[in-house]
Parts: C-alpha cells; structure tokens; sequence
C-alpha cells in the first residue's frame, strides 16, 4: 500500500509538469528598414563600381580578385588565434548547455561504506543505565531501565562493532512550474550568442586581413612612386650640376635639386617601415611569427580592383546576416527566458526522493532480504518570507530584458548606419581617385614641359622643382586613394555582415589547439 501511494503521488506530480510560466521568447520584428538602400549624391560621372541589390557571397574577398588575398582568407579559419578563442568559447558555451539540461533528469547516487564504531559510556547511552535521578527526572527504577535490569545489554552496545552499508539514493525536481526548463532555453540562447559572437569574429578577421592585404599592396605602389620620383630628382640635379657648370645656371638650383633627392630619400624608410608592419599584421591575423609571410608577400603587386557591379543585398535581409544582430537577438531571447525563471521561483518546488540501502553489522549478512531498508516519498518548498529577493530578483530580470530589447534596437540601427556610411565612402572615393588619376597624368606632363622650358633657358629651376613636388604629391594622393577604394569595399562587406552563410568556427578542444601551435 505504502509503494502504491508513492506510485500515485509521483504520477500525479508528472501529469502536473508541463505547466511553463514566463513570458514567452518572440522573435524581434524591426520597426523600421528602407526599401532600398541610399542612392549615393548626384555626381557628373558615374562610378565605375556599383552597388546593386543582388544577394551577398559569403567568400566577398574573391570579388577583388586576387589569387594570393583567397589563399590567406582560406588559411585564416584554421589559423586566426581569435578565431581559435571564439571556437573555444563556444565549446565552453555547448558543455554550459548539457550541464544545464541534466537538471531536468533524475540524479542517482550510489553509495558504499564500513564503519568500526564504539559508543560512549557517557553520552546518550548513559541514559540507560545508572542509579538515582537523571537529569531528564527519569531515574533507574521506574525509568530507562538500567544495565543490571537489561541483563548486561547495554554493556553490550558499548562494545566497538562494525556495521556495513551499501545502496543509492535518487532525487527528481518535478519542473512543475517549467523554471528549469526556462532556465534551460535561456542557457542554450546564451548558447547561439555565442556561436553569433564566433561568427562576428571570423567575420572581423576576414576583413582586417584583406584591409591589412590592401593596404600592404597600397604602400608597395607608394614606394614605386617615391622610388620613381627619387630616380627623376637625380636627373634634374645632374642636369642642374650640368647647366651650372657650363655657367648657364647657379649653385641655388644645385642645392634646390639636391634637396628635393634628399627629400625623397627620407620618404623611403618611413613607407618600407609601414610596409613591414602591414606584412607582420597579416602574420599576426595567420598566427604565425614575425616576418614569417616576408619571403610570400614582399614583391610587389597592383592593389586588387573592385569590381564593377558590387552585390549588397536588400536593407531588409540584414538582420538575418550580421552576427551583432543576431547575437543581439539571442540574448534578448536568454534575457525572456531569465524572466520566466524568476517567476517560477515564486511556487512550490516539488522534488521526489527515494533511497535503498543494505545495512548489516556482519558482511556477510549484508545481502540478506532482512537487511534491506527503503524511503520513498515527494517533497515540497513552499517560500515564505524571503526578504524581497524574489520580488526584487523578479524586477531585475524584466530590467534586463527591456535592456536587452533596447540594445537590439540600436544593434539594428547602428548597422543601418554603418551600411549607409559604407556605401556613400564607397561611392565618393571612386569619385576622388578618378580626379586623381587625372591630377596624376597632368603633373606629369607638366614636369615634362617644365624640363624642356629650362633645358631651353627659357624657366627656372623653380618650375621644375614645382612640377616634380606636384608629381609626387598626386602620386602618393592617388595610391592613398586607389588604396581606400579597395579598403572602403572590405569595410562595406564587413558592415553588411559578409554574407548570407558564414560559417560558425567549428569547436575544438583547447588543449589540441594549443598543442597544435607549441
């Protein structure tokens, strides 16, 4: 009878279980995206590049195309050392999750012991025997009875005895109110935050190094500028060292063209320093040593061309593509399911218990029926008075849920702006280089016809000087520029989130992935 009421009891709690109080988790909608992204200023020319909403490739960096750049951005997945911490992080968040499901199922322990004991003659065992009153008033007559009237038992018990015990014990919370399962589904929302944040990681990566591979690229031209500029300057000093030893010139345009030498010379150490510290950045991104990629990357390559159509996508899918949002989200969505657990806190918690053990004093009666024993039986907390806390725990939860929603909201506004900003740089820059260019080609006709005027008699030394400085000016202005298209296009890529499926760094064990780099 005593195991059907237990049977009953733990039924009914199983019926009641399935009960989930809290608000329930409903993906955000955003309140407000444009049909189509800006329309970049009116502008005399068209850009050569442009963007159109046709859908996003994941592997963007091939739209530059460069051979060497695709090569690097297929080693970062497995080489990135951030990249490495976020696959391990996410390791970490998955083992979080299986930690927190194990609640919902029953705990079972098993249990062994031997124990050699000897009772005290003077502690609760002096209560049976001893003459006069005790202190509870029972005395030896008429009380506990004493060691002479139990015909020496208690002498007995006073004699050390060994008592053996095997068996288990288990225990069950009945999530009748759905706290562990709210608890559960707000783990394994910090869970796909994580996995976001892995992803937002790759994701930066890729782009600091087709950033870092543009730039290394831009510098490389840059010095073939200065270089270029360098070789011109010592032909107008010879030509002016020329003239001023014929007598048709003085030593004041000697020393200006040997100044303008010196000063392309200074501008070489500075660019070869930046150069190397581009190559080391790109190292670093592949988590190999300093100068390792010196020998792969030094000679010199044209900086990587955009495109001339530019797929960007709709205004409307970028929230289901940049891993901010989506992180965004996930964490309003473990911030809901916080709420539900605080609210779960204030019923009755019901937990089923039952243990089974053998007890003997002699070994080898311990597998006998008789020394079995049992309990079984359902428990209730019920919280009475508890301070506040959980009507203040309560408040806290739905605080950082409205905190979690507000964050969203401007995670998606913040990248709507970026998007924008992204395009307009986008679109300008090309306006720039193409002024550029004929910046470039002007000056350079202008020093060669400075040249001819003073080899003629007819200028001064002055015009060429001016025509040279205005060269190299132009020149370094269009690299710069040439350079900050490309970037501009990565940092377009990277705002919209890199497209549609970047995948999530795989998992892997933290000390197989140290190992692998010892």
């Amino acid at each position: 009878m005593t195991m059907k009421r237990s049977a009953t009891a733990i039924l009914a709690t199983s019926l009641l279980a399935g009960c989930t109080v809290g608000p329930n988790f409903d993906h955000p909608t955003t309140w407000w995206h444009p049909a189509s992204w800006g329309t970049p200023a009116p502008s005399p020319q068209q850009a050569t590049s442009k963007a159109v909403p046709e859908p996003v490739d994941p592997e963007w960096w091939k739209l530059l195309g460069d051979p060497q750049l695709t090569a690097l951005e297929t080693q970062l997945l497995n080489s990135n050392l951030d990249v490495r911490i976020a696959s391990i992080r996410l390791a970490e968040a998955r083992a979080q999750l299986g930690v927190s499901k194990a609640d919902e199922y029953p705990m079972i322990n098993g249990n062994a012991s031997y124990l050699n004991q000897r009772l005290s003659k003077n502690g609760e065992i002096s209560l049976l025997s001893g003459g006069g009153t005790s202190a509870n008033g029972l005395g030896g007559a008429g009380g506990i009875p004493t060691a002479e009237s139990t015909n020496g038992s208690a002498n007995k018990i006073l004699q050390p005895f060994d008592l053996y015990q095997a068996g288990f014990d288990a225990s069950w919370e009945v999530d009748l109110w759905g706290r562990i399962r709210r608890n559960v589904e707000s783990v394994a929302a910090q869970g796909e935050a994580t996995q976001e944040a892995a992803r937002d990681t790759l994701v930066t990566a890729s782009a600091e190094l087709a950033r870092d591979y543009v730039q290394l690229r831009g510098l490389q031209l840059k010095l073939e500028y200065t270089r270029e500029n360098l070789d011109s300057a010592r032909q107008s000093l010879a030509l002016t060292q020329q003239r001023a030893a014929g007598g048709v010139s003085t030593d004041l345009d000697v020393a200006n063209a040997a100044a303008q030498v010196a000063v392309n010379q200074a501008q070489i150490p500075t660019l070869e320093q930046q150069r190397a510290e581009s190559m080391n950045a790109i190292a670093m991104l592949l988590g190999r040593e300093p100068r390792a990629l010196e020998v792969e990357l030094a000679a010199p390559k044209p900086i990587p061309p955009v495109p001339p159509v530019v797929p960007v996508g709709l205004p409307s899918e970028l929230a289901r593509r940049r891993p901010d949002i989506r992180r965004a989200e996930a964490l309003l969505h473990s911030a809901t399911a916080d709420v539900g657990v605080a609210v779960a806190d204030f019923f009755p918690r019901v937990t089923l218990s039952g243990s089974a053990e053998l007890q003997a004093i002699q070994l080898h009666t311990l597998a006998n029926w008789a020394s079995g024993a049992y309990a079984l039986g359902p428990s209730v907390t019920l919280p009475i008075f508890e301070g506040g806390q959980l009507k203040r725990t309560l408040e806290l939860r739905k605080d950082q849920q409205q905190e979690a929603a507000v964050t969203y909201q401007r995670t998606v506004l913040n990248a709507l702006h970026e998007v924008d900003n992204a395009l307009t740089a986008y679109d300008a820059e090309q306006h720039r280089r193409d002024s550029l260019q004929q910046a470039v080609e002007q000056n350079r006709r202008a020093l060669a016809l400075a040249r001819d005027r003073y080899s003629q008699g007819v200028a001064d030394f002055l015009e060429v000087l001016t025509a040279q400085r205005g060269l190299l000016s132009a020149q370094q202005d269009l690299a710069d520029s040439t350079t900050t298209v490309s970037t501009n296009l990565v940092q377009l890529y990277k705002a919209l989130g890199g497209g549609w499926d970047n995948p999530a760094p795989v998992p892997v064990d933290a000390e197989r992935a140290l190992q692998a780099k010892l």
